[in-house]
């Protein structure tokens, strides 16, 4: 399975974005798939933002909540994540992953089998 993130960019806080992570090769597979983001910003670990799992269920970081939305698409093999009221906080390059998890593990770094390149995100205040 390869996965193709897209739709960073450069904004300013306060501002909305809307990323997408297409998978391909997953030959029918995808819906079986948690799918997350996790972000890496400059100095820091990746720690974990967002993830929906095969139910369509959303997980979110406490930092996000009622900020992002994440949200599969799973006849498009694409999950997507929109952002709003942007922080300078929120700079980093975001990653999408695949793998198999549910609720308490969905959280885990440890749990996805299959890494995007990764599209970054600028947030000036």
């Amino acid at each position: 399975v390869q996965l193709q993130a897209s739709g960073g960019g450069s904004v300013q806080a306060g501002d909305s974005l809307r990323l997408n992570c297409v998978a391909s090769g997953a030959w029918g597979t995808f819906r079986t798939y948690a799918m997350a983001w996790f972000r890496r910003a400059p100095g820091k670990d990746r720690e974990f933002v967002a993830a929906v799992d095969s139910s369509g269920t959303g997980y979110y970081a406490d930092s996000v909540k009622g900020r992002f939305t994440v949200s599969r698409d799973n006849a498009e093999n694409t999950v997507y994540l929109q952002m709003n009221s942007l922080k300078p906080e929120d700079a980093a390059i975001y990653y999408c992953a695949a793998g198999i998890a549910y609720r308490y593990s969905i959280y885990s770094d440890s749990q996805y089998l299959y890494w995007g390149q990764g599209t970054l995100v600028t947030v000036s205040s």
